[in-house]
Order: structure tokens, then C-alpha cells, then sequence
């Protein structure tokens, strides 16, 4: 008897001990599922979007509508937060209720989600949209009626990317899940009830709760659920000769100079950012183009310049790899990082310096310092690389840093005529403004170039980090275009720079931006201004890396007919004032003077919203409202470790039966030793 109590406790306590693990995990770690009888995801809205985009020129132009879909008997509220991209200027909402369409004001955010908050009490349909990152916004749709669908229409505007003769648009569609470092916010030692997403607010991500969408399999979602139609039509305004897509296969179709494009099949899963590549014929490769608009009685001009720079001379270099190892790294990004740290090693000469930095919850480095290129230490190098492995949290404070520090192997400082920074990570982080701030503060003379890595990287960390470290970026979705996208970064890294731009308008515009700066190889100059007309020339001039003068000079009396230029140039003003964060203007300013600017050309800023109300009442007060947060789809390629299920209070009820039944075998033994030596 008392043997096989011990064998019975031991069992059970290897399984009580496995589902003890599960019930106590803690708020934020997305490991408990919230689930129905028959074991799925309890999930009623079902989701689907459309994007429409009309490309002219450089600019993008985009419908974007989500459906969401009823499927229960209840009434329910959604909240759905999505990403966008990084520069995307959303200007327009419809809310679609059957045959009806209420259009969407722009307000004040504060005035939008009292409008919202009220229309939902009174049993009134409504949507708002909020903007949480510039490449992150929330939908909000109150009373859905069982059964029914309700659509949310979006107008969002974009710039398209020119770089090396190869235009380009990034259509994101789910995202990786954020590390959200800082300590908890808790007021109380009790569960938390969880309002939007999987993570609590902490000392350094205030906001994590709004920016932590639940992270679902495809087969979580209602059947058919998390699905898109995309089509975009190219209207390069010369002759495409090829158009493709690293993350789909397509179907092209051209008439004349526009060419209609469409993921192959009936939609795409939402899993991965949708990314189509277009270039021109070679003997139509644009070195220049102007666009001209109108808009409330002000002129705006919009121009770009392709210096065409060649190779010359390089220059010897001191090179630091970063790679992010963390846990959203997993998989087949982690792959993508080694592939890309592998290519990296293989462009220094000799004479360059490196060293090589992997950053999870803790920071580590090959070598103390930077070490110059050898057979040895290539060799180490390699072989560090051919070993890492991605685990843990995205503390990226620490790696930049080390990176940023001018050290040679000993300690001391290191001045090399180029010191570069190449950071290869999916920007899976919630604390981006800090680490803009940290980058502008700490950044002295090196350049730090960004890679993103994976299916749904944060294009928003890449391109801005890019911009305040004064290099450049780009995204590398897959193995297949590691040779490609990352040839040309390294490319870029290694040719020389067309420094001190400087831009001079005919007129006194407000231009952006101010102090263009240094331009890379293959990268365009890309000007905006108001209060200029189309007639004079705009001179550029610059500085060669041997000292030499470049100059160059633009019509624009020939300047083309351009659309939503106005919404562009407004864009780059508000990204200079939300700027001035860096130099310690407080955010009330802050806030004073973007908020009548985005009213004025009706964009989603962190401090304006729009909302739609459709005035007759739906609900009665009786019938219940339930609210659901709609999940969005695991990134390709990710682990299930990624996975971020909405969570429960942790179950008391359940750990105390635990502890009971863990007790039982125990008290068996207890009663068999009083029989025996009674």
C-alpha cells in the first residue's frame, strides 16, 4: 500500500505540477488560453480587410476596409489594433452599415472618444481610429448586432520608396509581438483585468496595453477569418518593365504605361507584410522628376533628385554588427540574421576593423573591443555567428549602447575614418521613442544602419532609427532576397556620401526637410514645400567625400500634376515638431502645435482621432454588449513561443484544488505507516 501511494504521488505530482506551471504564469506572458468547450480561441468577430492602392508617381494612395463579421448571438464591441506603414497619413473614415455610409469626422482625441464612448452607451453604431505609433492605429466598432457585419473604410497616403532605379510599397498585415521592457505598473498585488492586450503597462511602455494585440494561429480565427484582397494599380508615369514581390506570387497585368497587380489566389492570409517591386525600363531610369498642387489656396511642390553617384574611392572602417537574438527572433528570423551577419563579414577588406554584439535580455560581445581583420578573427567570427541562437527578452538600450562606444581592444579610443553600425533586428520593441532619443544622444560621429528581419519587421523603429543614426535602412523578408535587399544596404554602407545638401528654392517656402543632409548612393533626395509656385529653379548643392563641389539645378516650370501633396508636406512637418521630443520640448507644446495642423489637413495623429456615429439607436439598454479584442495572425516564419493568447484572472480556485489533490497521496502514506506501526 504505502509503495504504491508513493508511485501514485509521484505521478501526480509531475502532471499536477505541469498544469500548476500553466495556471500560474504570470499577467503578460500570453500562455492561458480563453477558450470554448470545443477548444478554440473565443473569438466572435470574424475579420477581413481590402486594400485598393493607386499609385501615382511617388505617391500611394490607398482604400483600406475591414470588415468584421458577427458570428455569435450577442452584441458585441471590437477592438482591433493593426499596423500601417511607417509614414502612412490617414485622412479619411466611412463607417459602411449595410446600404448606409456615415462619414467620419476628424476631432481631437480626447472629443472623439467622449463622441464614441457616448454613441456606444446609447446603443448607437459607431467607429473611431486612433493612431498608437506612426505605423500602429486601433479601430474601435460599438454595437455590432448578432449576425451582421459592419465595415470600417480607411484613405491612408504613403510615399513610395525609390532606391538603386527600384520603386517599392510595403502593405503591412500583422505584426511581430513588442518586448515591453520597464517594471510593471500593478497599483495592487491582484490580476489584472485585461481591457486590449496581452502585456500591463510598465515604467518605461505606459501605453503597452494598447499596442499588444492577442497573437492567434490562422486556426484560432473563425473559418475564413484574417483574410485580404489586394490590388494595386501603377501609374509610374513612365514604362514598367518588371514588376515583383519577395512575399507573393502575383498577377500582372499591363494597359499601356499602368500595370494592375494582385497577390495570386483568392486573397492572402494575414501573416505576413504584402511587398511589391517595380522598375522602370532602363532608358526611362528617372534622375529627376517635380509634382505641383493647389490645395486651400497654397501651392505645393514636391521634388526628387537621383544624384547618381558612383562607387569612387572606399575608405577603410570600423564595422559593429548588432544582432537582435531575442525571443521574437525565433525561427526563421534568427536564420535570416545569421545569413545576413554571414554576408556582412564578408565585405571587410583588409585594414577594416569589427566586432560583433547579440543582444537578448543581456548584452555580450565576440571581442572586447573592435579587432582588425584577420584570418583569425574572421574565422571566430564566423564561427559566433554560425552559433546564435534566439531566446529571451529585447533589452536594446545596452547593445546600442556598447556599439555606440568608441573602444578599440583594449579600451581605448577608436578613430577610424568611417566608424559604421549595422543593427539587425525585427524592432519588436514598445520603447521606440526612447531609444530615437538614446540613438540622437549617444550617436557622436558613427553612422548606424538598420536591417529588418522577418516577415512583419517594425518599419517604424527601422527607418527612424536609420534616420536620427544618419544611415539608412532596408528589409529583408526572406533568404531568398538576402543577396539583394542587404547587397545593396552594403553596397550604400561602402560607397562614399554626398554630404552637406543643401536646397535653394526660387521663393521663401516652408520646405522640408530643413537640413537634408547626406545622401547615399542609389538613394533619392526627396523634397517637399509649401507656398511655392511651380516657376523657377530649386538649386542643390553638396560635398563629395574628396572635398569636391556638386551642384546641381531643377525646373520647375515643368512640374506635373500632383495629388496629396498637401497631406505629405504636413506629415514631414508634424514628424519635425514631434521631433523636438529630443531636444526637451515638453509634450503640452508639443501637442499645442501639431493638433491644429492635423485638423487642418485631417490626419490621425497621437492627438486627433476620427469618428463615425450613426445617429439612430440600435441596441436597447437590455440586451448586453460584449467586448472583444480581435487578434491578429502569427507572423510567418515565427515559433509558437510567439503566440499571445488573451488572458484570465490567475485561477485560485484551481491552484487550491491542486494543492488538495497533491495532498491526497500523501495523506494515503500517512494512513498505511499508522496500520504498520500502530
Amino acid at each position: 500500500m504505502e509503495g504504491i501511494s508513493l508511485w501514485l504521488a509521484v505521478a501526480l505530482f509531475f502532471v499536477l505540477q505541469s498544469a500548476a506551471a500553466r495556471a500560474s504564469e504570470a499577467p503578460g506572458t500570453g500562455e492561458l488560453r480563453l477558450v470554448t468547450p470545443s477548444g478554440q480561441i473565443e473569438t466572435a468577430l470574424a475579420l477581413n480587410t481590402d486594400y485598393r492602392v493607386n499609385v501615382s508617381a511617388l505617391l500611394a494612395d490607398t482604400r483600406l476596409k475591414q470588415t468584421f463579421r458577427n458570428t455569435s448571438d450577442d452584441w458585441r464591441e471590437g477592438t482591433y489594433v493593426f499596423p500601417l506603414p511607417e509614414k502612412a497619413s490617414v485622412y479619411a473614415m466611412r463607417l459602411h452599415i449595410g446600404e448606409r455610409v456615415i462619414v467620419g469626422e476628424i476631432e481631437t482625441r480626447e472629443d472623439a472618444r467622449k463622441t464614441y464612448e457616448k454613441a456606444k452607451s446609447e446603443g448607437k453604431q459607431a467607429a473611431q481610429v486612433e493612431q498608437q505609433r506612426p505605423n500602429l492605429f486601433t479601430t474601435r466598432v460599438a454595437n455590432i448586432p448578432p449576425g451582421e457585419t459592419v465595415t470600417v473604410e480607411l484613405r491612408y497616403q504613403q510615399r513610395v520608396t525609390y532606391r538603386d532605379g527600384e520603386f517599392s510599397l510595403r502593405l503591412p498585415t500583422t505584426l511581430t509581438p513588442r518586448y515591453m521592457p520597464g517594471a510593471p505598473m500593478v497599483d495592487e498585488p491582484k490580476p489584472v483585468a485585461w481591457q486590449q492586450g496581452w502585456a500591463v503597462p510598465t515604467t518605461e511602455v505606459p501605453d503597452a496595453g494598447a499596442i499588444s494585440p492577442y497573437t492567434v494561429n490562422p486556426g484560432d480565427v473563425p473559418a475564413g477569418s484574417h483574410r485580404a484582397q489586394v490590388h494595386l494599380i501603377l501609374n509610374a508615369g513612365l514604362p514598367i518593365e518588371q514588376v515583383v514581390s519577395p512575399s507573393h506570387a502575383l498577377d500582372s497585368v499591363w494597359r499601356g504605361s499602368q500595370v494592375d497587380v494582385s497577390p495570386k489566389g483568392d486573397g492572402v492570409a494575414m501573416d505576413r507584410d504584402v511587398v511589391v517591386r517595380w522598375r522602370p525600363k532602363r532608358e526611362q531610369t528617372p534622375s529627376a522628376a517635380v509634382f505641383h498642387e493647389r490645395f486651400d489656396g497654397e501651392d505645393y511642390l514636391l521634388a526628387m533628385v537621383v544624384p547618381g553617384l558612383n562607387g569612387g574611392q572606399s575608405l577603410s572602417r570600423e564595422l559593429i554588427f548588432v544582432v537582435d537574438t531575442s525571443g521574437s527572433m525565433a525561427g526563421e528570423s534568427i536564420r535570416q540574421a545569421r545569413e545576413a551577419l554571414m554576408a556582412g563579414l564578408d565585405t571587410l577588406k583588409p585594414g577594416d576593423r569589427f566586432n560583433i554584439i547579440q543582444f537578448n535580455s543581456t548584452t555580450s560581445a565576440l571581442f572586447n573591443g573592435a579587432r582588425e581583420v584577420s584570418a583569425d578573427s574572421l574565422r571566430a567570427a564566423r564561427q559566433y555567428a554560425a552559433n546564435l541562437s534566439a531566446d529571451g527578452g529585447t533589452e536594446m538600450a545596452p547593445a546600442l549602447d556598447l556599439a555606440l562606444r568608441h573602444q578599440g581592444p583594449d579600451g581605448e579610443s577608436s578613430g577610424p575614418q568611417v566608424r559604421q553600425v549595422l543593427f539587425m533586428t525585427d524592432g519588436a520593441v514598445g520603447n521606440e521613442q526612447a531609444l530615437f532619443q538614446q540613438i540622437h544622444d549617444q550617436l557622436g560621429n558613427s553612422r548606424l544602419f538598420t536591417v529588418g528581419i522577418g516577415s512583419a519587421p517594425n518599419m517604424h523603429f527601422m527607418r527612424e532609427a536609420a534616420r536620427f543614426g544618419r544611415g539608412t535602412f532596408t528589409a529583408v523578408g526572406s533568404s531568398a532576397e538576402m543577396g539583394g535587399q542587404l547587397g545593396r544596404l552594403l553596397d550604400r554602407m561602402a560607397a562614399p556620401v554626398l554630404g552637406n545638401i543643401t536646397a535653394s528654392w526660387p521663393g521663401q517656402p516652408t520646405a522640408f526637410p530643413k537640413r537634408p543632409g547626406d545622401l547615399f548612393m542609389g538613394e533619392p533626395l526627396v523634397l517637399v514645400a509649401r507656398g511655392q509656385a511651380a516657376t523657377g529653379e530649386l538649386k542643390l548643392s553638396g560635398e563629395l567625400p574628396d572635398g569636391t563641389a556638386w551642384q546641381r539645378s531643377l525646373s520647375l516650370d515643368s512640374a506635373a500634376p500632383g495629388q496629396g501633396l498637401h497631406r505629405y508636406w504636413a506629415r514631414q512637418q508634424i514628424d519635425q515638431i514631434s521631433d523636438q521630443r529630443i531636444y526637451g520640448t515638453p509634450e503640452a507644446d508639443i501637442r499645442a502645435q501639431v493638433t491644429p495642423l492635423a485638423l487642418a489637413h485631417g490626419l490621425v495623429t497621437p492627438y486627433t482621432s476620427f469618428v463615425a456615429v450613426d445617429q439612430t439607436p440600435v441596441r436597447t439598454q437590455e440586451d448586453k454588449l460584449k467586448a472583444e479584442s480581435v487578434p491578429t495572425l502569427l507572423p510567418a516564419g515565427s515559433t509558437p513561443g510567439m503566440l499571445r493568447y488573451p488572458q484570465t484572472a490567475t485561477p485560485s480556485s484551481l491552484l487550491i484544488l491542486i494543492g488538495l489533490a497533491g495532498l491526497m497521496p500523501a495523506f494515503g502514506v500517512f494512513l498505511a505507516r499508522r496500520r504498520v506501526f500502530g
